[in-house]
């Protein structure tokens, strides 16, 4: 028997199920991107937006199996930072994990204010109805993820459900109304504008690494993993795909300028003002995100304190089936903060969206270039991570200088990691006491980038 093997079968088993863990995905990645960007893409490149989300779906399918083949065989609170240890070392897992951890708290507030939006829309009130809603999202998720992780999965999987139902319904009491008369011109602002509107949609699909986080609290991850990553991009894909279509389809040019291009189909299908409705499905799509990405995120910040790349004091809450509170806290606090600077300096939540999208391209990056050290030479996963590989370097390309932010997220952790060894070398350098006794030293915590994570966190 493999010492990963033995490693797996002595793991404290999670009580997460494959449809817990599906709702998780979907959740996770569906997120806010339906509730706006189909009207953004088709207001830069028209029906050809059609295009640009196949062939998002299409790329996303080997990210999605390239993390789940990583996820199955290293099962740890770290996800990506982890896999980039067992790759590359200790300063690269702590750099992708700074860079996904603080990507949470600005793409959470983006999200909010995406969920906001559209209380605002069907209630009035404006900005300040946007700021309260996003506010209570915040508090929600926080709750649900304080309580722990097997309360999250169900909340997720009642999420989804819900949500699925939702759009179901309005793509199809919408599309009688649809007319091929609104997919001509196909691509009335230019083939090459389909670029630009592909680099829109990097934030609908990104999500696929935010479950790795939680893989440990599978009941079977190398069976369950797999399922619930082909699962949630099946349904992913059948759904943006059929909004996306129904959008451009039955809005017609009116599609480019719908600040809720939900609502708009509902009431094309429902008839009347079907405002409410729409933001009903908002604040469930952005629930569903928020809530993922905090779960994910309160159980890295623990992992990433567990191995000295962040304070020890966040530790608590590593172990499969403690609840990372303060971590989560942390999360909370800086995502709050977030959404109080763009409140305040009025910049809304576009370039939240673009500096989130540019780390997790980065997290993307590295977790692939991981793989293709981890995984076995030949196989389905290999050729996972190679179509993977390619697709990461499309989102690179695309992201161009809001890459700026990811980078200056580096310098950060790199800057931590600096000071801590200087002032582990203070401590150790400390000399005796003057009857001759060596004084205890407390020396920083160390990693061996050769052990397992699961063997420390045990």
């Amino acid at each position: 028997m493999s010492s990963e093997t033995s490693e797996t079968k002595s793991r404290p088993a999670g009580r997460l199920t494959v449809f817990q863990g599906t709702a998780m995905y979907v959740g996770a990645v569906l997120g806010t991107g339906v509730i706006a960007l189909p009207a953004l893409a088709a207001e830069a490149a028209g029906p050809a937006s059609l295009l640009a989300w196949l062939a998002l779906v299409l790329l996303s399918a080997p990210l999605a199996a390239t993390f789940a083949a990583l996820g199955a065989r290293h099962p740890d609170a770290g996800g990506v930072s982890t896999y980039a240890r067992l790759a590359f070392g200790d300063r690269t897992a702590a750099v992708v994990g700074w860079c996904f951890y603080l990507a949470v708290p600005p793409g959470a507030s983006a999200a909010a204010l995406f969920g906001g939006a559209y209380v605002s829309a069907a209630l009035g009130g404006g900005g300040t109805t946007t700021t309260v809603t996003a506010v209570a999202l915040m508090a929600v998720v926080t709750a649900s993820n304080a309580v722990g992780v097997q309360v999250t999965g169900r909340f997720q999987f009642a999420l989804a459900g819900l949500l699925v139902a939702l759009l179901l319904v309005a793509v199809a009491l919408s599309l009688p109304h649809a007319s091929t008369d609104n997919l001509r011109p196909f691509a009335p602002h230019g083939w090459a504008t389909i670029a630009p509107a592909a680099a829109l949609l990097v934030w609908s699909f990104a999500g696929w690494e935010a479950i790795t986080h939680l893989v440990g609290e599978f009941r079977s991850p190398r069976r369950d993993l797999p399922r619930a990553t082909t699962a949630a991009v099946v349904i992913v894909g059948v759904l943006y795909l059929a909004v996306a279509f129904a959008v451009i389809s039955v809005l017609g040019p009116g599609a480019a300028h719908a600040e809720a291009p939900l609502g708009e189909l509902m009431a094309r299908g429902l008839g009347g003002n079907a405002r409410m409705l729409a933001a009903v499905a908002a604040l469930l799509l952005t629930l569903g995100a928020m809530n993922a990405y905090f779960a994910g995120a309160a159980k890295l910040g623990a992992a990433l304190s567990r191995d000295g790349a962040l304070p020890a004091w966040l530790t608590r809450g590593s172990r499969v089936g403690e609840v990372p509170r303060r971590s989560l806290g942390i999360v909370s606090s800086l995502a709050l903060l977030t959404l109080a600077i763009v409140t305040v300096a009025g910049l809304g939540a576009r370039p939240l969206v673009l500096l989130t999208t540019g780390s997790f391209v980065a997290v993307y990056a590295v977790g692939v270039a991981a793989a293709m050290r981890l995984l076995p030479k030949r196989g389905k996963a290999r050729t996972a991570a190679v179509a993977a590989l390619a697709a990461v370097v499309i989102m690179l390309l695309m992201s161009g200088r809001y890459l700026l932010w990811p980078l200056a997220v580096t310098g950060a952790a790199l800057l931590y990691l600096s000071l801590k060894g200087r002032r582990a070398d203070r401590v150790t350098s400390v000399g005796a006491t003057s009857d001759g006794v060596p004084q205890a030293v407390v020396a920083a915590p160390s990693i061996d980038a050769s052990s397992d994570p699961i063997e420390r966190s045990s």
